[in-house]
């Protein structure tokens, strides 16, 4: 590998933020930045506030419509009770992914559950030689946070918190990809003078006033980087698919989180409210019913949502008849992970999968072609939302779709955009 990525590789180990700047074998990062103009990113940016309001509106007219838990998402019991307890409240932080095309943005997902690419977006731009006159546009991200976790902690708890929180960061100890995530985390929130605790769902219990234990610590907020369906029953979304060796829910650890906001004993961000949002049917939801929303968000919907609907309302020799059409995606699946491709699959895997989509878990998704570089790679800007507001961009530069493989870049910001 040339010198230039292995000096980078160095100064990104020495964050003490990145563990690896390798995956299989290939570079995760790289120097060259994604440069957009002023225009740009303003686009950007009021698109993916605009699809999180009408996210914000979808929840509060299910919040009204119970039935549709059943009818439409078809959510587990445990997913219910945690909609149930957090209703309509299903956002802190976000991350939108946004592709620019020839007939404008596109918002394939708004991840609201467990976003990542914070540390890229932070640390990446500072280790890399800006262009003349760059703007770094996640400045104000890290301060953005911390405020929005403090304001939600207040608001749960009252106004009179000890000057020393305690903080518990919630995330799947035994898998290493996030640990950036959680290492940046835990930085901010102790600079910020918050005493931090890192632990599994097993290591939460209750005290005996309520309060929430992390490792027998009582905490007043509980940042979640856990993902809302693994806190619920776990399900195949495969039919040929094993069952988990584990699917009931976290009973103890996740009624803990529930109950301990209500009572004013716990902030927990993101609120467990997340478990419908971040549900890939709420893309057709936006659809199937439309005339469920406002004018305005109905002209959102049709300019940034490319057109979704369950799987199960479309026929089998349909879809596979326009494969090159269409892109699969299940409930809870994330990028490169339960995603077929319709252009990118062979026709006989692509009816495979059709055959094998468990019902009631899959949507189907208008395949887009986004805008390509003179590389020929395709740019997917996460676009950062704190509280609705729109923080911060994190790009990710691949050819074809976006997966593990994808190259986060450093972005600037500059009145005139250049090639990446």
């Amino acid at each position: 590998m040339s010198e230039p990525y292995e000096c980078l590789a160095e100064r990104l180990l020495d964050t003490g933020i990145f563990s690896d700047p390798w995956i299989e074998g290939h570079p995760r990062f790289r120097a060259a930045p994604v440069v957009l103009s002023t225009s740009e990113r303003d686009e950007l940016y009021r698109v993916a506030e605009q699809v999180a309001a009408v996210y914000n509106e979808a929840c509060r007219v299910v919040d009204v419509s119970e039935e549709l838990l059943d009818d439409f998402f078809k959510l587990t019991p445990a997913q219910k009770l945690m909609w149930e307890a957090s209703r309509p409240f299903w956002h802190g932080l976000a991350r939108a992914d946004v592709f620019l095309t020839e007939e404008g943005p596109a918002v394939c997902e708004l991840n609201c559950d467990t976003p990542t690419g914070e540390p890229e977006a932070t640390l990446l731009g500072r280790l890399v030689e800006a262009p003349a006159g760059g703007e770094d546009p996640n400045g104000a991200l890290r301060e953005r946070v911390l405020a929005m976790v403090e304001e939600v902690t207040r608001s749960t708890l009252g106004d009179d918190l000890p000057d020393r929180r305690t903080l518990g960061i919630i995330y799947p100890t035994e898998l290493t990809e996030d640990l950036s995530v959680v290492r940046l985390y835990r930085r901010w929130f102790e600079e910020q003078g918050w005493s931090v605790v890192l632990g599994a769902p097993y290591n939460l219990t209750r005290g005996q006033a309520g309060e929430v234990l992390l490792f027998e610590e009582p905490c007043h907020a509980i940042l979640r980087h856990y993902k809302t369906d693994w806190w619920g029953e776990r399900r195949p979304v495969w039919l040929d698919e094993p069952p988990f060796p584990d699917p009931d829910p976290l009973g103890e650890p996740l009624m803990a989180l529930l109950v301990a906001p209500l009572s004013g004993q716990c902030a927990v961000i993101n609120p467990f409210g997340a478990v419908l949002a971040q549900n890939k049917r709420m893309m057709a939801f936006f659809w199937e019913k439309m005339d469920y929303f406002s004018r305005s968000s109905q002209g959102v919907i049709r300019r940034y949502i490319p057109y979704t609907c369950r799987l199960e309302s479309l026929l089998r020799e349909q879809l596979e008849a326009e494969r090159e059409q269409w892109v699969l995606k299940s409930d809870y699946g994330a990028e490169g992970d339960e995603v077929i491709v319709g252009p990118q699959t062979p026709q006989a895997v692509w009816e495979e999968s059709l055959r094998q989509a468990a019902p009631g878990r899959w949507v189907a998704q208008r395949y887009f072609q986004a805008r390509e570089t003179p590389e020929g790679e395709t740019i997917n800007h996460g676009v950062f939302l704190v509280a609705g507001q729109a923080s911060g961009l994190y790009a990710r530069v691949q050819k074809g779709a976006t997966n593990t493989l994808a190259q986060s870049a450093p972005v600037f910001i500059q009145d005139r955009a250049k090639d990446v």
